[in-house]
């Protein structure tokens, strides 16, 4: 069998962490899941913490001091994973926006459907966003559009944050060159696994809201995204 790490990010996750892991373990496939909790002030840690000797050799803590960007964190996720010989490697937010079972199907793309990198997909089949503003959903919808225009790679939810990776794309990767940390972090990735010769598969999915805790996007990660995707057009690879 295959080893597969499920990597969650969390700051202040305390609502949702045990329940998402609980769902992702019961699942088929003997997912194991690396948390790495930001500092998280309500306990997130501790509680991932309480959960370990129930799943002992599958559930993982990286704890680091304060808030240093979803981009690192993923980063520090995928370098462990590769020191540990995982065969692919998913993004998975904390908060149920992801539905878990979906997992079986972004493992399945890669694993038997072809793929090097398998992406959750809100918009390859219209737009499949539950209980979000209509701003927001506009918003994502042509941030995407606009990466495709720039960059020309097919991909209709470049900024997706629910992805399976292969080893083998982890690798064509340049991890220490990755330059954007926030929103621009899920378009830099998959450009580079795009231009490295990676296949890329969106499987479709749809996506919820958070019901519980408070969301951490902020404005400042969107400037990031869009002078950085300008920047990505024009560097060597």
């Amino acid at each position: 069998m295959d080893k597969k790490l499920v990597i969650i990010p969390t700051y202040n996750e305390k609502e949702n962490i045990e329940d998402i892991l609980r769902v992702v373990f019961a699942l088929e496939g003997q997912f194991h899941v690396l948390v790495i909790d930001d500092g998280s002030p309500d306990g997130t840690a501790a509680i991932v913490k309480g959960l370990q000797p129930e799943f002992p050799e599958r559930l993982f803590l990286v704890e680091r001091s304060g808030k240093l960007g979803l981009g690192t964190a993923y980063l520090t996720g995928f370098r462990w994973a590769l020191e540990r010989d995982y065969d692919f490697v998913f993004e998975m937010d904390a908060d149920f926006s992801h539905n878990p079972s979906d997992l079986l199907r972004l493992h399945q793309a890669c694993a038997e459907g072809g793929a090097q990198v398998a992406i959750g997909s809100r918009y390859c089949n219209g737009v499949s966003v539950v209980d979000w503003p209509i701003s927001r959903i506009i918003m994502s919808y042509f941030a995407s559009a606009y990466v495709r225009m720039v960059l020309g790679m097919r991909v209709y939810d470049t900024t997706a944050g629910f992805v399976c990776y292969s080893r083998q794309a982890l690798e064509a990767i340049d991890l220490d060159g990755v330059r954007m940390k926030g929103y621009g972090f899920q378009i830099e990735m998959k450009y580079t696994a795009w231009k490295r010769g990676c296949t890329l598969k969106e499987v479709p999915i749809i996506f919820t809201n958070r019901q519980k805790g408070t969301s951490k996007m902020s404005g400042g990660i969107f400037g990031e995204a869009f002078w950085g995707v300008i920047a990505l057009r024009f560097r060597r690879f």
